[in-house]
């Protein structure tokens, strides 16, 4: 295939792109919507004036090309998340990877993705058909696998993003348990505790009490604001944890205790987890041993017979 059909080829989708954008940008009929029509029955405030307004609130990061990419990225966002909506799981993803995004903000991040790989898919099928190692129709499915894997490359870096901070937290979690128990232990409520470990700690788990603290603040109760964050954790310890605190509260039990009872278990837990993580390590270095210097070993100590055998032959 020629350089000059492979530019009419994509000059014809670059057009059809444009003729498909002005197409459906084009309000047919100009039958106003619902809102419009019963706009100018409502009373509502006077506007304030554009002058007084926040500028920075419609600047992008992109500038230019953000403004005007911004509604057509915004449709394309609103159709992905119309074809693969997980809503609800995805904001429990986005919680325990202690993200600040929404649904819609991550799902403008795939498809951005999507484009960028998809852009650089189109750039090394062009140079690889023009040079004759691909045909066309390989070419186009380079392209398509390259969309799909920037998709699910965002997916999979929220997936590792939610296992490194959980790794996090299951690291600090006996050390910020046991402060708490020794801080209600020592006559401190169970909000003062947390305020020790805010001052005293860093790392995930911190960040969690700090975030249960502003809740508290803001006039949420303490028990909606700790189930609040197991919720955003979303770990069976600390889910435990947290189910004792709420029961000695309700029930009116001495908290130090059952905190000395939970840290005991949370210490219990981190010491069975290193167990089996070293029991798998130990399978795991058996592939290398069997498959690796097992056989470098054989071959070493039946190397000299066989030399010896070919010799008195």
């Amino acid at each position: 295939m020629s350089g000059g059909l492979l530019w009419g080829i994509a000059l014809g989708l670059v057009m059809a792109a444009g003729v498909w954008l002005i197409v459906t940008a084009q309000p047919w009929g100009w039958r106003p919507s619902l809102e419009e029509r019963i706009e100018p029955q409502l009373r509502h405030h006077v506007p304030a004036s554009r002058l007084l307004a926040d500028g920075r609130a419609t600047s992008t990061p992109w500038g230019t090309w953000g403004r005007l990419l911004g509604p057509s990225l915004a449709g394309a966002t609103r159709g992905l998340q119309r074809l693969s909506p997980a809503g609800e799981s995805l904001t429990l993803k986005l919680q325990a990877a202690g993200s600040e995004l929404s649904v819609m903000d991550f799902r403008a991040q795939q498809v951005l993705c999507a484009v960028i790989a998809t852009a650089a898919g189109t750039v090394l099928s062009v140079l690889l058909t023009l040079a004759g190692a691909v045909p066309v129709v390989s070419g186009v499915a380079l392209v398509v696998a390259a969309g799909l894997s920037g998709y699910v490359l965002r997916d999979q870096m929220l997936t590792w993003a939610v296992a490194r901070r959980r790794t996090a937290i299951l690291t600090e979690f006996p050390s910020v348990a046991e402060l708490f128990a020794l801080s209600v232990g020592a006559g401190e409520s169970a909000t003062g505790a947390m305020e020790r470990i805010v001052r005293s700690a860093r790392g995930e788990m911190a960040g969690e009490f700090d975030r249960t603290l502003a809740d508290v603040r803001a006039g949420a109760s303490l028990s909606s604001a700790l189930k609040a964050m197991g919720r955003r954790v979303q770990l069976e310890p600390v889910e435990r944890f947290i189910g004792g605190i709420l029961i000695a509260l309700d029930r009116g039990t001495p908290l130090a205790d059952v905190l000395r009872a939970q840290a005991q278990d949370v210490r219990e837990l981190g010491r069975r987890e290193l167990m089996e993580s070293a029991g798998r390590k130990e399978i795991q270095m058996m592939v290398p041993l069997v498959f690796g210097i097992l056989p470098l070993t054989v071959v070493f100590a039946i190397f000299p017979g066989l030399a010896l055998l070919r010799l008195s032959f």
